[in-house]
């Protein structure tokens, strides 16, 4: 039976010890690669969307993403704290509710960590174009810096350079790029605070009315549950912290504290820079065409009409895709709001990084479970890292990003993310009834609350994305299932036989046999 096929818990401890990653990775910079790949494309550039879909609206749909992601939180913890190895998600529903049901989930996070680290290089791209233009006075050549979505784009070079380069960073180690994120997470923390010093005290109170101009929830994915579904990409980085346990000093402590204080500090952040871009000069009311109609953000429509507003003189948030810049630019401070841009502009790619480096994580973990060909995690004797799959992904972000727009690979990154959250929260529960007794270094606080309303939040949230996005995640998942029956299944280490089991002390149990 394909569901019976579940990894004891000691098992995959014990996989992890016989093939493993180096342990480097503190509660410091535990806590920075997580703000790292929170803190970028949702907050720089997605505000935009935000706006266009709710208006001042937005500031609600942050609070209800951050609460969502926050019970999500507490259950990652607790999974994250007992299992440290590499593999988040897919690794607890191994454990828990077995095989199957791991692979869909590991596949369904390629849809958060790859797409998401595509979406955030094109995030990169409009900074880069716009610290061209605002500093040297140079223009590229629309083919050059869209895709085929906008009319005479072609292929997005500036996201296609960035992935790749991001891509080589990884390969080279761990250790490395933790030291560079350290470095870019202090730059992207500084500008934000920047913008919050200058904007807050010029807000205008006025423009929070209408507060709702799209309602709450709307078909096309409008309103503030809808922008909430949207700007939920701000926050999901916290996850990606999970996924380096493996690779963490400590890891019952520092994980949790990894995850929850990431989280926390930037909620703080969005709430403050929300209330800044809401209550600047140029408001965050949506765009409408000329007859009053909504525009979907991402649209030729929208594109078109922020085309038409441009040559009128104005720019309203919801068009600009350098949207905290262009707010400071507009409240007086044109140089600040340059530099503001350039911030973005080196700090960005911190989080191309930290979801590259989550999705390679998953591969290699998947790969090491046999579900996937072995030589993809096989280990570089100099670097020390899964080059392979971290090349064989990287390939894959820089081609989602060159051909496709920010918003549509947020909306599908959420779809996968979404999927995964829901069952960790199964998860936790299932486990607490099958093996109580187990050593648990962070218990979910009021479990039974916090797990259901993690699943009624993702389902929420996942029912307010775009029509197209909600489709995205079954069709991915069917052609997943058709890789799982046609190699995983049959050569999956679990299947064979080929389990590690480690010696059981006072603190652990298995959870359940295959």
């Amino acid at each position: 039976m394909i569901f019976g096929r579940i990894k004891p818990l000691d098992a995959i401890l014990a996989t992890a010890e016989k093939k493993s990653l180096t342990r480097t990775l503190g509660a410091f910079q535990l806590t920075m690669l997580g703000v790292g790949a929170i803190i970028g494309t949702g907050i720089f550039v997605l505000t935009s969307e935000a706006a266009q879909k709710a208006g001042p609206g937005m500031m609600v749909s942050f609070i209800i993403a951050a609460v969502v992601c926050a019970v999500a939180a507490l259950c990652y913890s607790e999974f994250a704290s007992m299992v440290p190895v590499s593999g988040s998600a897919y690794t607890y529903t191994y454990a828990v509710l077995g095989e199957l049901l791991a692979w869909m989930v590991g596949w369904a996070l390629v849809l958060e960590y790859a797409v998401a680290a595509s979406a955030v290089s094109v995030g990169w791209s409009g900074y880069f174009v716009g610290q061209l233009q605002g500093w040297f006075g140079i223009t590229l050549p629309t083919a050059l810096i869209t895709g085929p979505y906008v009319p005479g784009g072609l292929i997005n070079l500036p996201a296609v350079a960035i992935a790749l380069l991001i891509t080589g960073l990884l390969m080279l180690g761990t250790s490395e790029s933790a030291k560079v994120n350290a470095v870019l997470v202090a730059i992207k923390v500084t500008a934000l605070t920047a913008f919050i010093v200058l904007a807050l005290p010029v807000m205008r109170m006025e423009n929070f009315e209408p507060f709702a101009p799209n309602g709450w929830v709307g078909s096309e994915g409008q309103g503030i549950v809808g922008a909430a579904a949207s700007i939920f990409f701000a926050y999901v980085g916290f996850d990606a912290v999970s996924t380096a346990a493996e690779e963490t000093k400590n890891p019952q402590r520092n994980v949790p504290l990894g995850l929850i204080g990431s989280l926390a500090i930037c909620t703080v952040f969005y709430m403050l820079v929300a209330a800044g871009a809401i209550g600047s000069p140029l408001g965050s009311q949506p765009v409408t065409s000329a007859i009053g109609e909504w525009l979907a953000p991402g649209s030729t429509a929208l594109g078109a009409r922020c085309t038409e507003l441009a040559g009128m003189g104005t720019e309203p948030l919801a068009c600009s895709k350098e949207a905290l810049a262009h707010v400071l630019r507009e409240i007086g401070y044109l140089n600040v709001g340059n530099l503001i841009g350039l911030a973005a502009f080196l700090a960005l790619p911190s989080v191309i990084l930290v979801m590259l480096f989550g999705q390679t994580r998953i591969f290699f973990t998947m790969s090491r479970d046999g579900l996937l060909p072995e030589k993809l995690s096989a280990i570089h004797p100099k670097w020390k890292t899964p080059h392979v799959i971290t090349a064989i992904t990287g390939i894959g972000v820089t081609f989602a990003a060159a051909f496709l727009p920010v918003g549509k690979l947020a909306d599908i990154a959420n779809a996968g993310t979404l999927f995964a959250f829901f069952m960790v929260a199964v998860g936790v529960l299932v486990l607490r009834k099958r093996d109580p007794h187990r050593h648990r270094p962070f218990r979910t606080p009021a479990v039974w609350l916090v797990a259901p309303a993690t699943m009624i939040g993702c389902v929420g949230l996942f029912l307010a994305l775009p029509p197209d996005a909600k489709l995205v995640l079954p069709v991915w998942g069917a052609i997943g299932l058709v890789i799982y029956f046609v190699y995983g299944y049959r050569r999956s280490h679990l299947g064979r036989g080929i389990v590690e089991v480690a010696e059981m002390d006072d603190h652990r149990s298995t959870p359940g046999s295959h």
